[in-house]
């Protein structure tokens, strides 16, 4: 006799000798978790092979109680036959709402139906684990395989899909989603974020009502100029920084992405993401495969903070590049020159270099182009020859003499652009993003090259090579992407309706051969400042320029957004002119991240220079605790005069915590002990306060201890003031 009891695989724990496990089309109702250190995602299979989503949250002690989920509520009916809660929703057959995927066949008919066929567990390593998930369609030669990859440490889940078929003739994909998720809740709040140049990630936390909420960008290039593909959603009320149950998402797509999140006539949400289908119904040949770029979600039930502590771990230890390593401290000569100097200002830069006490020098726009020279924003780009009369001894002369005065060299580069006022354009307008017959719109008086074009990508690759090969010390690239896509047109393809993304993946094919020939040299990702800040950029990037907005106070607020999403470590922070604030301030601010200076160290008065110089000693000392550490948010610039961020090291021995002033109106400071969090509670802790202004003194007492339960359940006051408008603490355990 058969057994008819529920069939329950748990893919964390799927036996763990073996490399992989496959299942097949059995009896009724698989149940398929996937498992985390604490979280669940939990699809199960119908008596008629639909594969739903019965559960997404905190999982369960005893997985066999997964099975009785779906009985435990009493909703409403489900007018889809069983495909409301779809983990990949089809169109044109059962389903009523929005679907993850839309197809027209190759005979002209737009139905779809996908049904379980099988799937595979693989164990990738000790902390990572792979399911695949094939769905067909009964009817037509369809299928598609959905890919879930789970970090179990990290309670982070990467989801993407793979679409083929084997048609008699061509299938258009009308829309083909990364994911689709279906949570349950009494109430689901959005936080989005949107902003412009100089205003990147401005939140906005809505509750979701009934119908559809669209997160989306059609930009094609510095796509998250109005829109990041970053998102949370809250569930049953606003998650705070230690409560509440919340969701970050986020698109690993560096050009179009779409969110929608729909709340059903059942009160649930479901949420689908990935590619834009924008102007790019895709036309896909048999036996030809279409593979998503991956959704990235996590979820806490302890709050913001602890999320964006997963992801940040999950990101540095999987997906930045390099994301464990070191970092260059640099000075930029953007706005100390912008695009007038010549070898004599660079060389005094280069000295002003050394003597600040950072690594590196980094040689921004200017340095390039001869018939058209580019000696501003309006010629010269995409000619990628020395400026022979800014620069008679080339590049090569400058690595030279950085290393004579015991510094690196960086270099500065915008290879996806065009200005029409060039060389290169003139010699291949067929390689220019633009219309044939229309008038050009012009972003930075530049255009985009049409990288789907595999000449136009072997063009970029030898910018980057050529500098490597004629420099082989080069240390350091600046990545940058100043415009949008007007007038998407590519003379190559010959379906315009591909572009958007042949673009990128063109884009992503010159990276990887960047990569594979230059596997460790920092690169920063830029973008006019946020544009291009996502993880699937990260795989090629060290680090980013979280905003050309470089006003210290303002980047309190900038970086604190970015923080619950990106660690520390990647987000470039460069002390300028910008802002009003003293260089303590300036400087304290941008050491919260990978720091940097843009300043003319030669018009530093002699104490800020001495306080610069001292600065950078203990942010080399700090900087692995700010890097690798675990990043608390103590007090939030949007509710309080004091904006406070704790870093702690892994072994909670040390931390540091910084501190800034950000309501001026009278009186106002640090007048309640401000919470730490994340240190041991057992421990003693001494507390000191760094960077120092010269010849000023602490008003702390540096002579006591405490106990990290004093520190976390009392707190600590850095005694922030408008005479003390930035305090930096470092925090040790005591012996």
């Amino acid at each position: 006799m058969k057994s008819k009891l529920p069939i329950i695989y748990r893919i964390s724990f799927c036996v763990l000798s073996l490399a992989a496990c496959t299942y097949s089309t059995v009896a009724q109702n698989i149940t398929i978790p996937v498992e985390t250190s604490n979280n669940a995602l939990v699809l199960q299979v119908s008596k008629n092979k639909d594969l739903g989503t019965i559960y997404l949250g905190k999982k369960l002690s005893a997985a066999a109680e997964y099975e009785q989920i779906p009985a435990v509520y009493r909703q409403a009916s489900d007018y889809t036959g069983g495909l409301i809660n779809s983990a990949y929703t089809p169109s044109g057959s059962r389903n009523l709402f929005e679907p993850a995927i839309s197809v027209t066949h190759a005979d002209g008919n737009n139905s779809l139906d996908l049904r379980y066929v099988s799937h595979k567990v693989t164990k990738v390593d000790a902390d990572v684990s792979l399911l695949s998930i094939v769905l067909k369609d009964p009817v037509y030669d369809f299928e598609v395989t959905l890919y879930y990859k789970s970090y179990y440490k990290e309670d982070v889940v990467e989801q993407w899909s793979v679409i083929k078929h084997k048609e008699k003739g061509n299938v258009t994909l009308q829309k083909f989603a990364s994911a689709n998720l279906y949570l349950k809740s009494d109430s689901y709040y959005l936080t989005q974020y949107h902003g412009d140049w100089a205003k990147e990630m401005q939140p906005e936390e809505t509750r979701l009502t009934h119908g559809i909420k669209t997160l989306d960008t059609k930009l094609g290039t510095r796509a998250n100029l109005f829109a990041p593909s970053v998102f949370m959603v809250s569930l049953d009320k606003p998650a705070t920084e230690d409560e509440g149950t919340v969701l970050y998402g986020s698109v690993e797509w560096s050009s179009n992405f779409r969110v929608d999140l729909e709340l059903d006539n059942l009160d649930n949400l479901r949420i689908i993401a990935g590619i834009n289908n924008y102007a790019s119904a895709y036309t896909l040949k048999p036996n030809e495969e279409f593979t998503t770029p991956a959704f990235l979600y996590t979820l806490s039930d302890k709050g913001k903070g602890d999320a964006s502590r997963k992801l940040q771990r999950w990101a540095r230890n999987y997906r930045i590049l390099d994301g464990k390593g070191n970092r260059l401290t640099l000075l930029n000569n953007w706005e100390a020159t912008y695009f007038d100097f010549d070898e004599a200002k660079l060389a005094e830069l280069l000295k002003d270099t050394k003597k600040l006490g950072v690594d590196m020098f980094l040689l921004d726009d200017g340095w390039f182009a001869n018939k058209y020279p580019r000696n501003g924003d309006v010629a010269g780009l995409g000619d990628w020859e020395e400026n022979k009369k800014k620069l008679p001894n080339g590049v090569s002369s400058l690595v030279k003499e950085a290393t004579a005065n015991g510094v690196k060299f960086g270099i500065w580069i915008e290879p996806e652009m065009v200005n029409p006022k060039s060389e290169l354009y003139e010699k291949h307008p067929d390689w220019v993003v633009k219309q044939p017959k229309r008038e050009e719109h012009y972003l930075r008086n530049q255009l985009e090259l049409d990288l789907s074009n595999p000449a136009v990508q072997d063009f970029v690759f030898k910018i980057v090579d050529d500098l490597f090969t004629k420099n082989p010390e080069l240390a350091y690239i600046k990545w940058d992407c100043n415009a949008v896509v007007f007038n998407a047109y590519s003379a190559h393809l010959k379906n315009q309706n591909h572009f958007y993304i042949e673009y990128m993946r063109g884009l992503y094919k010159v990276l990887e051969r960047i990569r594979a020939k230059y596997p460790t040299v920092p690169m920063m990702l830029c973008s006019g400042g946020g544009g291009r800040v996502d993880y699937a950029a990260h795989k090629y990037f060290t680090e980013f320029w979280p905003s050309d907005n470089t006003d210290p106070m303002e980047r309190i607020f900038i970086q604190w957004e970015y923080s619950y999403f990106y660690p520390a470590i990647s987000s470039s922070n460069h002390v300028t002119d910008w802002g009003k604030q003293p260089i303590k301030f300036r400087t304290d601010v941008a050491m919260m991240g990978k720091l940097g200076f843009d300043i003319v160290v030669s018009h530093l008065s002699g104490k800020d220079l001495q306080y610069c110089q001292d600065a950078i000693k203990n942010y080399n000392a700090l900087k692995s605790t700010i890097w690798q550490g675990d990043q608390y948010r103590l007090a939030d610039p949007r509710k309080n005069s004091v904006a406070s961020v704790l870093y702690v090291n892994e072994a909670k021995s040390g931390a540091v915590m910084f501190n800034y002033l950000v309501n001026n109106r009278y009186g106002e400071g640090s007048k309640l002990p401000i919470r730490l969090k994340g240190l041991d509670a057992a421990k003693k802790y001494k507390i000191k306060e760094i960077n120092l202004y010269p010849d000023s003194r602490s008003s702390l007492d540096e002579s006591k201890t405490y106990t990290g339960d004093f520190l976390m359940t009392v707190g600590y006051n850095p005694d922030v003031n408008s005479g003390r408008t930035s305090v930096v603490l470092q925090i040790d355990a005591a012996n």
